[in-house]
């Protein structure tokens, strides 16, 4: 970047100064009240990130028969949207008052209310309850987490079964508020034959949209994956939105959890938020969302009176956090690189660009810096986004392995038909260049040829006009 003249960084936005976003974040697991959610909102807000999601905590709510205490969730929902953030609902999980089972596992994880008909009518009034209170403030209800994997769904997946109980909850749903939006799926894996079967049980006819988990460290397979999936429920209904509910990884090898293990870091952290959440944007999510806000303990597997089955600690938050000697997540809440990395994001994306194919073709040109030519590789991620004022950005990475790469090299464009400022911006930092006249060659009035430009292992931008806010440097 040194070539390139630094004017500036992306101005960040408050989530309360942006309408429109397909910007998410995950602030799970306060259903077990893992963390001080206080010591977050304003952080959190102050990304521009919009939808929100949290699960709802049957068993924090409902502790004595009939009665239910939502004093803990009135707080959560009424501090996130006097932010102006959006919260959706998971609604899970079991309660051991139904579910004897939910007496064994921490936060009654994976313990399904449909036991008896006790249960699911008990499990049916919560949800009726939940839904009346929140109705004007909370607009969608995802049913269940993860009902494919054994960790939420204890008695073993079953689609059918899974379809069948979707069913139940969304009537319960409807009931309670006509223009609520219901979310089926929340599903991890990649085998189409769970989302069939449960959308052939009924939930095609019940939900407005399908969630989904990606947890992988590369983007390439995604557009099959959503494409797959958007074409499996429009072969049933074709209103099926598709959302990606869950996508993360973490800051650290030490982590408990998805692709636990790995040689992660913080900078990779970060370009894996980046990556995705872009990429999930290309495959025209209706909205994306990171998991998640902040360190905690993973929880599925808990064993209540064990406190040694539930600190597993996860590193996939954009807030870092230290934990006391029950699990919770203590310290400042610190944030990470990711945390930038999304709060650029969000800046960019704010006000919902439309994806737009710009007039563009990559060459390959003499590059000084490399010794040799520019890359050229027709695979690479490269997207268009355009603003109602005309702006424009051309988006664009080499999905280089985030575990064992740090890539970098140079690309050259030619681009037509575009007007205002040139800039180039990297999310990561969120730093903003001047491109130097040595690399616009203006071959017409309309058409120019960007040459040497950078490219890396996470998305750059090159902006026309005023695509996004600028601020003084530090």
């Amino acid at each position: 970047m040194e070539r390139l003249q630094e004017i500036g960084r992306i101005a960040p936005l408050h989530a309360s100064r942006i309408k429109r976003s397909r910007m998410g974040i995950g602030f799970e697991k306060l259903d077990r009240n893992v963390f001080d959610p206080f010591k977050a909102y304003d952080k959190l807000a102050a990304t521009g990130v919009k939808w929100v999601r949290i699960q709802s905590g049957w068993a924090r709510t409902e502790k004595e028969k009939g009665v239910y205490d939502f004093s803990w969730l009135d707080s959560i929902v009424d501090e996130l949207c006097a932010r102006g953030l959006t919260p959706w609902v998971c609604l899970c999980y079991g309660n051991g008052l139904y579910t004897p089972e939910g007496n064994h596992y921490f936060g009654a994880v994976g313990c399904v209310p449909n036991n008896s008909e006790e249960a699911l009518k008990a499990w049916q009034a919560y949800v009726y309850a939940i839904v009346s209170r929140y109705a004007g403030k909370v607009s969608c209800w995802e049913v269940w987490n993860e009902p494919d994997g054994k960790w939420c769904w204890k008695k073993g997946s079953d689609g059918a079964e899974y379809g069948r109980f979707v069913v139940d909850t969304a009537k319960a749903v409807k009931q309670a508020d006509p223009s609520a939006r219901v979310f089926g799926g929340a599903i991890y894996g990649r085998d189409l034959k769970f989302t069939d079967d449960a959308l052939a049980a009924g939930m095609s006819e019940c939900i407005d949209a399908l969630t989904f988990h990606e947890y992988t460290p590369t983007e390439v397979s995604l557009k099959e994956r959503v494409d797959s999936l958007r074409a499996l429920c429009h072969s049933y209904n074709p209103d099926i939105a598709i959302i990606q509910g869950e996508s993360g990884s973490q800051s650290s090898s030490r982590g408990a959890g998805a692709m636990k293990g790995a040689a992660w870091t913080q900078r990779r952290q970060a370009k894996q938020l980046l990556r995705h959440g872009v990429a999930d944007l290309l495959c025209g999510v209706q909205f994306t969302s990171y998991f998640s806000c902040m360190d905690m303990i993973e929880a599925l597997n808990g064993v209540t009176g064990d406190k040694s089955s539930y600190l597993d600690y996860g590193y996939f938050g954009i807030l870092g956090a230290d934990f006391d000697e029950n699990g919770f997540s203590s310290g400042e809440y610190t944030p990470k690189a990711s945390y930038w990395a999304l709060t650029n994001l969000c800046a960019l994306m704010a006000e919902d660009p439309e994806l737009v194919n710009l007039p563009v073709m990559m060459k390959k040109l003499p590059s000084p810096r490399l010794l040799g030519e520019d890359y050229y590789d027709l695979n690479m991620f490269r997207a268009g986004f355009r603003r109602e004022n005309g702006s424009t950005a051309l988006c664009y990475w080499h999905p280089a392995d985030l575990l064992t790469t740090e890539f970098e090299s140079t690309v050259s464009f030619q681009i037509a038909g575009q007007k205002g400022d040139i800039r180039l911006v990297d999310p990561m930092d969120g730093a903003v260049y001047k491109l130097p006249e040595e690399m616009i060659e203006r071959q017409s009035d309309t058409c120019l040829l960007l040459s040497n430009l950078p490219i890396r292992d996470y998305p750059l931008f090159v902006t026309f006009g005023d695509f996004v806010g600028i601020e003084a440097g530090t």
